[in-house]
């Protein structure tokens, strides 16, 4: 189960747009102490379920000075910064032993989730997201550093099982909510509760860009 503070750790299976969903409210970290095998797991029982679309989520520091705190970034790609990779080892079957990583982000699923935003007046800035172990926030040289790597915001999760869920042939989308700042002239602390503080202000609109995408996919 998870360990996290505001991660329940629970799969949950309904309905949403007339579509069938499965849902984690919540999910494992590598920071936790799981394996990578661990963290990707739920996402080969929902290939095993037949899920087509992914959907993912997460709180991540933003180094992008065009953002702000309470931003929703859509992803339109990763920089993958873990010790270990979820592919290491023996392949699985579900796709090939050298995946290709274009687009590994759907830009169909991105456009709709463009127009949607656009169509309630919901803000949404574009980014690359990359992932990192934790459970540290980082450092403003790391921040600075990540910036310069091409990153827009930083996290320490999503890019596992986005890699997983990639080599399955699953299409991705995904968002991140920027709740907090790091890297500027000006040092910015910040605390677990002040990113759920900002998560949860921001989630009724990123739900809201989700539930129609899935209803109009």
């Amino acid at each position: 189960m998870s360990t996290v503070e505001g991660h329940s750790g629970k799969l949950i299976f309904g309905k949403l747009g007339g579509k069938d969903i499965m849902a984690m409210q919540g999910r494992f970290h590598y920071y936790e102490g799981y394996s990578m095998k661990e963290v990707t797991f739920p996402v080969r029982v929902m290939y095993e379920l037949g899920i087509k679309t992914l959907f993912v989520s997460n709180a991540a520091g933003g180094m992008n000075p065009a953002f702000s705190i309470g931003d929703l970034m859509i992803i339109t790609d990763h920089i993958n910064f873990f010790p270990d990779h979820p592919l290491r080892g023996k392949n699985f079957p579900t796709g090939p032993r050298f995946p290709d990583m274009h687009e590994t982000y759907d830009l169909k699923l991105v456009a709709m989730a463009d127009e949607i935003a656009q169509e309630k007046g919901i803000k949404v800035q574009h980014g690359t997201y990359i992932g990192v172990q934790g459970p540290t926030f980082e450092t403003p040289a790391e921040y600075r550093m990540f910036r310069i790597f091409g990153a827009d915001a930083v996290g320490m999760s999503t890019v596992p099982e986005v890699i997983v869920a990639h080599h399955c042939g699953i299409k991705t989308f995904g968002v991140s909510v920027i709740t907090d700042l790091g890297g500027f002239d000006v040092p910015v602390q910040v605390s677990h509760e002040e990113v759920q503080e900002a998560a949860n202000a921001a989630q009724p609109l990123m739900t809201e860009i989700m539930r129609e995408m899935i209803r109009r996919s």
